[in-house]
């Protein structure tokens, strides 16, 4: 056997092994399970004027600043925010259905009311509202926070104290979270407020968003 044959065997044995050797890492890697992605978790804000960042560039408002609190501290979620400004509580619940067969949220934070007390709306339609809403979000396997809001004095001790309790006995029936007021680290800051007087200015929304994280952030868990 000639030392040439030899040489061109040894040749072919090294590219054949090597064809062979590539062949099954190639099926080895197609045989692996692929790994699905985990899939994005949604935040659902169903809110009015004051979640809606009125007068300000939308990031500037609180939601977009929690938005981006999450994605820093919370990987996996994102924020949709279907806060209309001048939303009832009648509005709401007129939508929450579509928002939540559209986004299929794991948690829906409603941050609606204000706008019943500033016409002075019923108490019991707003609560009725509001159990709507939560109950909903409930039965699509979502859970909730329930953000409450206060009406000034002027609309008398009897409607005050009603619409404060409103929150706390739909949040205490359906076992949800509460956060009783959104504004308060700046409800007596006169400064806090656009020339309105009921729209924060962007210079306090991370407030905001800061007085609301603790109560959002356990159900992201």
């Amino acid at each position: 056997m000639s030392q040439e044959y030899m040489r061109e065997r040894a040749r072919t044995s090294g590219v054949l092994g090597y064809l062979v050797l590539t062949l099954a890492v190639s099926l080895a890697t197609l045989a692996e399970p692929a790994v699905a992605a985990e899939p994005v978790r949604t935040v659902l804000v169903m809110g009015d004027s004051l979640s809606a960042a009125y007068g300000l560039a939308p990031e500037e408002g609180w939601v977009a600043l929690t938005a981006e609190r999450m994605a820093r501290q919370t990987p996996g979620w994102r924020v949709v925010n279907a806060s209309v400004s001048g939303e009832t509580t009648a509005g709401g619940a007129a939508r929450i259905a579509g928002e939540l067969t559209r986004n299929r949220p794991r948690v829906v934070v409603i941050a609606l009311g204000g706008n019943d007390g500033l016409r002075g709306l019923p108490l019991k339609q707003t609560r009725a509202n509001l159990e709507k809403m939560v109950s909903a979000a409930k039965a699509s396997g979502a859970r909730v926070l329930l953000v409450g809001m206060r009406m000034p004095p002027n609309l008398g001790k009897a409607y005050t104290e009603g619409f404060v309790a409103n929150y706390r006995t739909v949040a205490e029936a359906h076992q949800v979270a509460l956060l009783p007021f959104l504004l308060e680290p700046i409800a007596m800051d006169r400064g806090a407020f656009q020339a309105d007087n009921i729209h924060p200015v962007a210079a306090v929304q991370p407030k905001l968003r800061d007085h609301v994280w603790p109560a959002l952030a356990p159900l992201l868990k």
